[in-house]
């Protein structure tokens, strides 16, 4: 199997499964807000992940491990006290955070250009109390300008929401942000931990209670085996971010090349070079992934497979139902072998001509 789906879920890294193991044996089960030995092992466990995790975000704030990124988008925009003034969110964000400020009572919407990305001057709302926005689309993969919308919003007085789940560990985290949310499986860790980054000052109201571990916050037992598995792909991700970045711009150099008559979606420039969305009009996906059932790639968001919907971040940049329909995501990083990716990409440009597109 080629796997080319690294926005749905990345390999798990060798390092972060070896940091995993000493505590899934017999000797590393403990609790780790025990008071006895083990407990405090695998409590310093925990500790040393939370400082490795810690690596990709600003300096200035702690971290708080949660299931994944979602739980942390939901305790961000539900914690926070409001007190009236309104949220705001680009329209192409995680249903993670569509859904959340539905339930809170709806929001203002941000318009994207018909290249995926927001306008640094996008009109916000005077009575802003949250601005949330994606660092990196997991559909198209355009980078946004999170950093000067986070600027305005905090002149505003308003606190700030970043999603850099398909961001952290490529790209520089954003400065400005007050909140960030990160799940470790996107980063080459396991699956079920993610983290929410505070900044020094933010408070926030729990989702959970129970327990009060993670400073309030987020009661409930941590696994001394997924921060561990989550510190070591972090720390990963920091010493290995220059190389993977310039594997991943070999990898999409190669796609482009070969992949030349497809039309990408959104912004050419202005993205992360590891997620490739392209469409080709008239194409049958379902007919493609059935025609290269050894290659994963996908039609769309993971988490909205099987909706039968349109992509609603393809419908942002205009796109038509249709058109949207005849899109694939490919993507690639770290683990993707280059010989085996270039031949990938001739048998998916070949499967397209075989239907007469």
């Amino acid at each position: 199997m080629i796997y080319l789906d690294y926005q749905a879920t990345t390999p798990l890294a060798p390092e972060a499964r070896e940091a995993m193991l000493r505590w899934l044996s017999d000797d590393g089960f403990a609790n780790p807000h025990s008071s006895h030995r083990p407990g405090r092992a695998a409590a310093v466990a925990v500790a040393v992940a939370r400082e490795s995790v810690a690596g990709l975000f600003p300096p200035g704030g702690r971290v708080i491990f949660t299931s994944g990124a979602t739980e942390a988008i939901n305790l961000a925009m539900k914690g926070v006290a409001l007190r009236g003034r309104s949220i705001a969110h680009s329209a192409i964000e995680h249903s993670a955070v569509i859904e959340t400020a539905r339930a809170l009572g709806g929001a203002h919407v941000l318009p994207v250009g018909a290249d995926g990305l927001l306008r640094a001057d996008a009109g916000l709302p005077d009575d802003l109390g949250l601005l949330a926005v994606m660092q990196v689309n997991n559909e198209i993969g355009t980078v946004q300008p999170a950093d000067e919308l986070a600027a305005r919003a905090r002149a505003l007085g308003a606190l700030v929401l970043v999603d850099a789940v398909q961001g952290a560990g490529k790209l520089a985290p954003p400065m400005q942000a007050d909140m960030i949310a990160v799940s470790a499986h996107k980063i080459h860790g396991p699956k079920g931990i993610g983290a929410l980054w505070l900044r020094d000052g933010v408070d926030l109201a729990p989702l959970l209670h129970g327990g009060g571990q993670e400073d309030g916050l987020r009661s409930g037992t941590l696994s001394p085996a997924l921060c561990a598995g989550f510190g070591a792909a972090a720390a990963l991700c920091v010493s290995l971010r220059e190389s993977d970045g310039q594997h991943v711009d070999r990898l999409w150099k190669t796609a482009r090349e070969t992949l030349h008559r497809w039309t990408l979606n959104g912004d050419d420039r202005q993205r992360w070079h590891g997620n490739l969305n392209v469409r080709l009009d008239g194409l049958d996906v379902a007919r493609l992934m059935s025609d290269l059932r050894d290659i994963a790639l996908s039609a769309g968001s993971a988490c909205a497979s099987g909706t039968g919907k349109p992509s609603h971040v393809l419908a942002a940049l205009g796109l038509s139902g249709r058109q949207a329909k005849n899109s694939v995501r490919i993507g690639f990083g770290r683990y993707t072998e280059i010989g085996e990716f270039a031949g990938a990409m001739e048998r998916i440009d070949a499967a397209a001509k075989v239907q007469g597109v």
